[in-house]
């Protein structure tokens, strides 16, 4: 979980607890909480209880188990429909998916990690980790980097603090200045990859989704295995990775700020 100033108080806490039992992606029992918690016993059943009370979680009685509560659920769709990327990028996936045959990522920075908004599976689907839903490492991943790479310098330290460096493979990125290198290389070409970074057999190219003012929305990819091709072929569709990615871009400047848009066009009237 991402550490939150102490001044945010209750609301951190109960917010930290609700990622928490969301992380386990089942119904989870209060002393499997309990175990991976920080919060004393006491503090972390009136979380808990709170968070009942408040429709965030559900308790079903009969098994003890705690689960995602119906409020949560409401407002996560409303989340998905306003604020994420996927509900104005579907279309274009679906193109780029038919053109390229492979898997489709999108993907939103979470605080310091890489949140798996939409994907589209390949013609042939082959097992991986992200889902759409799921968080991932942003310093391993090929949309993580892309997305790094065209941050405000200001904002990147803190985020590269919040990095675990965990090796998950001989090729993963374990270190600040080895990655600093790595943003460089993309900025340069213009594109990330991923080389088997993540997991094994795992490759990617991937290109930031960025507003015409050059702030990042997003990230978009196209990824396969080393059994199936090579990241010589997967750069090849980087062109057209990059024409859906600013489609993207526009349309959702475009929805995102219509009333700006709006009133720009009576002030130059």
């Amino acid at each position: 979980m991402v550490a939150r100033p102490a001044s945010d108080g209750t609301v951190a806490k109960a917010l930290d607890v609700l990622d928490l039992v969301a992380s386990f992606g089942r119904p989870v029992r209060f002393s499997d909480v309990l175990e991976q918690s920080s919060f004393p016993k006491a503090t972390l059943y009136r979380l808990l209880q709170t968070l009942v009370s408040q429709g965030m979680l559900a308790f079903d009685a009969d098994r003890s188990c705690y689960t995602m509560g119906i409020r949560l659920v409401r407002l996560a769709h409303v989340a998905w429909a306003q604020s994420s990327l996927a509900p104005i990028a579907r279309p274009h996936l679906d193109r780029l998916s038919a053109q390229v045959g492979e898997t489709v990522h999108l993907a939103q920075l979470d605080h310091a990690q890489v949140l798996y908004v939409d994907k589209r599976n390949a013609r042939m689907p082959i097992p991986m980790y992200s889902q759409a839903g799921k968080v991932g490492p942003a310093y391993c991943t090929g949309v993580g980097k892309a997305m790094l790479a065209y941050l405000p310098e200001g904002q990147l330290p803190a985020i590269l603090a919040q990095q675990s460096w965990h090796r998950f493979t001989p090729k993963t990125l374990t270190s600040p200045d080895a990655l600093q290198k790595e943003l460089a290389a993309i900025r340069a070409r213009g594109f990330a990859l991923d080389d088997e970074e993540h997991e094994p057999g795992i490759i990617c190219v991937a290109l930031p989704v960025m507003t015409s003012g050059g702030a990042v929305l997003g990230a978009l990819s196209v990824t396969s295995t080393t059994s199936h091709t090579d990241l010589d072929a997967l750069c090849a569709y980087a062109p057209l990775i990059r024409d859906i990615a600013r489609t993207i871009a526009q349309e959702t400047e475009t929805w995102r700020f219509p009333e700006e848009d709006a009133h720009s066009t009576r002030k130059r009237a």
